[in-house]
């Protein structure tokens, strides 16, 4: 319910809610925080809160809103946080925005905004902390952001800034904690950002940056240097070495060159919890100077270098192995070594041991708190965690031992998520009701005074439970002044109408939600099916495997539901595929088709490993494929790139796979979306097609015996791979997998989208081979590649998206001349990617071995069951 707090009724507040913000929200004329963060609202954010002058804290992020931003927004003189993060907001920014005369925290990230950055923005003195990062935005970076004098984290990762260079002037910005610029398709040098006195945090990777890297010192304050995947040269500066705070030095993947110094390590003093990681992997460098004798704290990669060769370095080799480089931080706070009597605290109604409280075994009841830092400048908690302990104590005015880190860990971003419990005073076994009103007043005003390490940081949950659960912080705040309330009852008239629309819909949906599932559970018959190789799991290990399906685990999304990585209780990592609610089938219906998918036993097909019936959802359970998509290897965003002779083997196994549907599932089945989307990469980077479960079976025979050529259904598919003959008449044959399967070889030559900017690539790849141009739409990043076999390759593409069905090939055709262009090619090299070339690197498409590989793809089998070539090729990812 919408809560006055305040003399003038400034607080609207309301959680739990689903819908979409009314346009009369901008009649509550004196509200000065609207908070409707996490909630499931739809729709456009209205333009009409512009009017709301007072409007202090604008917080809508972790929603589903969509549509562009209103100029009028920008016209909210008092404005001091701005929160859209985590939506579905296009278009651009506003540049009215840059009337925010009083705004201090921009979070625009994780959403859709695209073109340039306003260079208005300059003008707001007050801004502290920029996010923009996991957008859409291009153009170039505003030189103009120098002038910000208070400008303490930029953070920008993951947008098209393609050609524009990081400006000089960003040298000057004074007060930056944080600059965070990584995949942003910068050109240029590295900046000399050595005149920031207090920047701690610096990612500059997966760019196309060149030159050598700055030698002057950076600030003392610096924790993370990330300069990976990018074109730099020259030697490692040795003021790296003047780095006290220094946790991570990433510099993977470059063309550096020299000697590194042991100094960077061997002048440091390292505590317990201290660690320090410096990644060199992929460069030039030959050898090492000082003495060699790392301490256990550092980590050091040199694996692809010239020094893994230099025997005169003892123990080497331990540093030049192969390494996952998995850097993030997994842990658990584990409770003193006290003993303590077993079950004395009454469990039931949730107390609990008070970890590090001074009174030994001391029994009482904590307030459990999700919090996460959005930002932080550090790399690892460990060595900040009491730093960190002090900072929220004395903001909340608690002593240290009344806070416990139950346990943290790192989400993409990266930002740190944490399970935080805050005690009562040694004495009380609860906190009172006051104290639990003042915590949560100061967490949900974002009281919190400004940390240089932790930066900005957002409350995911505040939860009420056992002494506690009779408490909501929002209501009761109401019982603060009478007064209150009276002011409070005015402002209710204008939006009684609103909360009532809202809270009828909610009701309503929940209602219809409900009987669903009630619906679902009386149908349930319990069906005694028992699915070889397929476990049926609960709900709850489900939502443990996923963290209560949090949107950090989720991987994609699709028309059938959501996609999320799990991790079950054997540590086995997992896809877990979530229907939505329209998605829904009935139980035998679900349950059958789980039967049918048990039988389908290939190595291009994705495994289902179980399943999921319980409280009203339906889950499928696949094995994890850990390189993504196909087309995600495609886009130009990626920063590996596929050699031609790897891009082969990858569209022959995705079409090994369709022809077991086609001919030996029983009963055959036909996949109706085949995409580069649809086709996943495992650790070898092998294909194996997915959401072959959601396919059609092929036709069978009728009473009479007369087996129809098609089945017949409502378009459905992706644009830009339906057959045109399946989209007029509605008749899916084999033929239809065909030409979505001739699309996707089409994106793995050309690296194209099937329809980007009005343009169908059958069209564009049809006309460039009739003009003899067809090589220089040839996506250049696949290294070099045998004129002839190419051509061959673009003719069985071309000849599988012909209009008419009849003219297309049978998927065993398209298996056999697949077969054959690999075993006729010259010899490719075993290792799949060419990373050299995404550094500008040339190479004549005739410089190759006259060696022949017939040996390394003779096929023994062209039938769908097997399609095992005789020798598999170990491809290792870099």
């Amino acid at each position: 319910m919408g809560t006055c707090m305040s003399e003038n009724c400034s607080r609207f507040m309301n959680k739990n809610l689903s819908g979409s913000l009314a346009p009369e929200l901008g009649q509550l004329s004196h509200l000065q925080i609207l908070n409707f963060m996490w909630n499931d609202l739809t729709g456009s954010i209205p333009k009409e809160i512009g009017n709301i002058k007072p409007l202090r804290l604008l917080l809508l992020n972790g929603n589903q809103l969509s549509g562009s931003l209103a100029d009028e927004l920008g016209y909210l003189p008092d404005l001091n946080r701005f929160q859209i993060d985590q939506n579905k907001i296009s278009g651009e920014i506003p540049k009215t925005f840059s009337n925010l005369n009083r705004i201090r925290h921009i979070h625009f990230n994780n959403n859709s905004l695209s073109g340039q950055i306003p260079h208005e923005l300059s003008n707001l003195s007050t801004l502290l902390h920029l996010l923009l990062d996991n957008n859409n935005l291009s153009g170039f970076l505003p030189p103009e952001f120098s002038a910000l004098p208070d400008l303490e984290i930029l953070q920008l990762d993951n947008n098209n800034f393609s050609g524009s260079e990081i400006p000089a002037t960003y040298g000057n910005l004074s007060s930056l904690l944080k600059l965070s610029l990584r995949n942003c398709f910068l050109q240029g040098s590295v900046s000399d950002f050595s005149r920031i006195g207090n920047l701690s945090y610096l990612d500059l990777s997966w760019n196309q940056l060149s030159g050598s890297i700055p030698q002057n010192k950076l600030s003392n304050n610096m924790t993370t240097i990330i300069l990976a995947h990018n074109h730099l040269n020259g030697s490692v500066p040795k003021s790296f070495s003047l780095l006290p705070s220094l946790q991570k030095l990433s510099l993977e993947n470059n063309f550096l060159n020299g000697s590194i110094s042991t100094d960077i390590w061997q002048n440091r003093t390292f505590a317990t919890t201290s660690r320090l990681v410096i990644d060199l992997r992929n460069n030039s460098v030959s050898n090492i100077s000082g003495a060699f004798d790392p301490p256990v704290n550092v980590t050091l990669r040199f694996q692809g270098n010239p020094i893994c060769s230099n025997r005169s370095i003892r123990n080497i080799d331990q540093y030049c192995g192969p390494d996952s480089g998995a850097d993030d931080e997994y842990s658990n706070s584990t409770n003193p070594s006290v003993v303590c009597p077993i079950q004395a605290c009454p469990t039931d109604n949730y107390y609990e041991y008070v970890p590090a409280s001074p009174q030994s075994c001391f029994c009482a009841s904590p307030l459990r708190i999700g919090y996460r830092l959005k930002s932080p400048s550090i790399s690892y908690f460990d060595p900040y965690m009491q730093l960190f302990q002090s900072y929220v104590t004395s903001s909340l005015d608690l002593d240290l031992y009344q806070l416990w880190i139950d346990s943290y860990f790192w989400e993409k971003g990266p930002r740190l998520r944490m399970h935080l419990k805050l005690f009562p005073v040694v004495g009380f076994s609860t906190f009172n009701e006051s104290e639990v009103l003042r915590i949560s007043e100061i967490f949900a005003s974002w009281e919190f005074p400004g940390s240089d390490l932790f930066g900005p940081y957002e409350l995911l949950n505040f939860t009420l439970l056992g002494p506690y659960s009779y408490l909501n912080p929002e209501i009761q705040s109401k019982r603060k002044s009478k007064g209150v309330l009276i002011a409070c009852i005015v402002a209710a008239g204008v939006f009684a109408a609103i909360v009532s629309t809202i809270v009828t819909t909610l009701i309503s949906r929940r209602r219809a939600k409900y009987q669903s599932i009630m619906s679902r559970k009386r149908l349930s018959t319990k069906l005694s099916i028992k699915i070889d190789g397929v476990k049926s799991f609960t709900f709850r290990e489900m939502a443990l495997a996923t963290n209560n399906f949090d949107s950090s685990t989720q991987v994609g999304e699709g028309g059938y539901g959501s996609v999320f990585r799990g991790v079950l209780a054997d540590k086995k990592v997992v896809a877990i595929k979530r229907a939505k609610e329209g998605s829904l089938q009935g139980q035998k219906e679900f349950l059958t088709e789980i039967e049918l998918l048990s039988r389908l036993h290939h190595r291009n097909l994705v495994v289902l490993l179980g399943y999921c019936d319980e409280e009203g959802e339906q889950m499928l359970v696949y094995e994890f494929m850990p390189n993504g998509t196909l087309r995600d290897w495609l886009s130009a965003k990626s920063k590996q790139n596929l050699k031609f002779g790897a891009r082969l083997r990858i569209a022959l196994g995705a079409a090994k796979g369709i022809l077991y549907l086609h001919t030996e599932a029983d009963p055959p089945i036909f996949h109706r979306d085949i995409k580069a989307s649809n086709i996943l990469l495992d650790s070898k980077l092998s294909a194996k097609v997915a959401d072959f479960g959601l396919s059609r079976l092929a036709p069978v025979q009728d009473d009479e015996g007369v087996l129809p050529n098609h089945v017949s259904t409502m378009v459905k598919g992706t644009p830009g791979y339906l057959d045109p003959e399946y989209f007029l008449t509605r008749k899916m044959t084999d033929k239809s997998d065909v030409y979505s399967l001739g699309v996707v070889f089409l994106e793995i030559l050309t690296g194209m989208h099937p329809i980007s900017h009005g343009k169908n690539i059958v069209r564009e790849v049809n006309m460039a081979h009739k003009s003899g141009t067809v090589f220089s739409i040839m996506d250049n990043r696949m290294g070099s590649y045998p004129a002839e076999w190419v051509e061959k390759f673009v003719a069985l593409a071309l000849k599988c998206c012909q209009d008419k069905p009849e003219d297309r090939p049978s998927m065993l055709e398209v298996v056999r001349t697949l077969e054959t262009i690999l075993r006729m090619m010259p010899y490719t090299d075993a290792d799949p990617l060419d990373n050299k070339a995404s550094f500008g690197e040339t190479t004549s498409s005739s410089s190759f071995s006259n060696t022949r590989s017939r040996d390394l793809f003779e096929s023994s089998n062209a039938s769908g069951g097997d399609l095992i070539s005789g020798v598999t090729l170990t491809i290792t990812p870099r």
